[in-house]
């Protein structure tokens, strides 16, 4: 009788350790792929990608102009940057999109741009830098 009672008791506790570890197991993936890019890698993107040339705050223009709040901005629109030419006339807004497609192919974006020798980062970099730059551009 005593056997079969820690038997049970056995399959009971077996089952609700089986029972937690499938809802870890199944509620990790999804919690990570939820998170976008982390801020630790984001701004590390940037560090790697674009920090020599550009800041993330304003007014603090370098080889580059300063990235700060730069999406919902007009390219080559800052005041207090040599933009080239290119740049000042080339009419958009930045987003999201083209800011990540000018970081993989500044001269599809903007023929004749300044980044032309720098640019060329993996898309998946620039997304990070995007991520970044929001983030950095809230606080």
């Amino acid at each position: 009788m005593q056997s079969r009672l820690q038997s049970s008791r056995y399959q009971r506790l077996h089952g609700l350790a089986s029972a937690v570890l499938l809802t870890l197991l199944l509620s990790a993936p999804s919690s990570f792929a939820q998170q976008p890019a982390g801020d630790e890698a984001a701004q590390q993107a940037f560090n790697n990608s674009c920090r020599t040339c550009h800041s993330a705050k304003e007014g603090d223009n370098r080889l580059g102009p300063n990235l700060n709040k730069i999406l919902g901005r007009k390219a080559g629109s800052l005041p207090d940057y040599n933009y080239s030419s290119a740049m000042k006339d080339a009419g958009f807004i930045w987003d999201e999109d083209k800011l990540s497609r000018f970081m993989v192919k500044p001269d599809e974006v903007v023929s004749g741009n300044k980044m032309q020798p720098y640019g060329g980062i993996s898309p998946d970099e620039a997304a990070k830098v995007v991520a970044y730059l929001q983030a950095a551009g809230r606080r």
